[in-house]
């Protein structure tokens, strides 16, 4: 079952707008492309999938809940989260709309790693399946959007070969696909690449 869209932390959220058009140009420039390739979207049931973020000033801005069906986000359709603790399943954010479901996942990654700037969920069953066990993998047992999720993103990101990579496949969470780089234009050209491939030899 693909519960995506659907928030699991505890949520400490603000009201009130934090974001601006500035600082969403390049994170609204990679989501636009994706939304076209249908790598981020909507299901038929109506659950959105997909999300972007970046890291910013010590906090990371991050696409709102639920923001799959629009095609075009505003700076309102993002939020800012000034505090994260994946351990006690807590997110604290500012903005007009909640923040993702995966922030915890982005927070693990960006905990990780701290030269990581920019990271990409993205959901393509097809590449999903091909990519399998072939780069790295999350452990089966871990759901989206959970404590043990992010824990075993950090686990990963302490790997070298996951840092060369910059990818990882989340086997418990069906389509589920994460790229991350020094900065937005780093974790989608990743993305595309695998992307591309996929489509070139199918």
């Amino acid at each position: 079952m693909i519960d995506e869209g659907y928030i699991k932390y505890q949520c400490y959220w603000t009201n009130q707008p934090s974001v601006s058009s500035e600082e969403v140009k390049q994170l609204n420039f990679w989501r636009e492309r994706l939304y076209k390739l249908g790598l981020i979207g909507i299901y038929p049931n109506g659950v959105g999938f997909g999300n972007i973020s970046i890291r910013h000033n010590n906090t990371i801005i991050i696409s709102g809940t639920q923001t799959g069906v629009i095609s075009n986000l505003t700076a309102q359709h993002y939020t800012r989260v000034t505090d994260f603790d994946w351990e006690k399943n807590t997110v604290t954010c500012v903005g007009e709309v909640q923040a993702s479901s995966e922030t915890l996942t982005h927070g693990a990654i960006y905990t990780a790693d701290p030269e990581v700037n920019g990271v990409i969920h993205v959901h393509h069953l097809p590449l999903w399946q091909k990519l399998m066990d072939k780069v790295t993998t999350t452990n089966r047992n871990c759901a989206y959007g959970t404590p043990e999720m992010a824990r075993e993103i950090i686990r990963l990101c302490q790997e070298t070969e996951v840092k060369n990579q910059q990818i990882i496949v989340m086997s418990g969470h069906k389509e589920g696909i994460i790229t991350f780089g020094k900065d937005l234009e780093e974790a989608g050209k990743i993305l595309l690449d695998f992307y591309a491939e996929y489509k070139i030899l199918g």
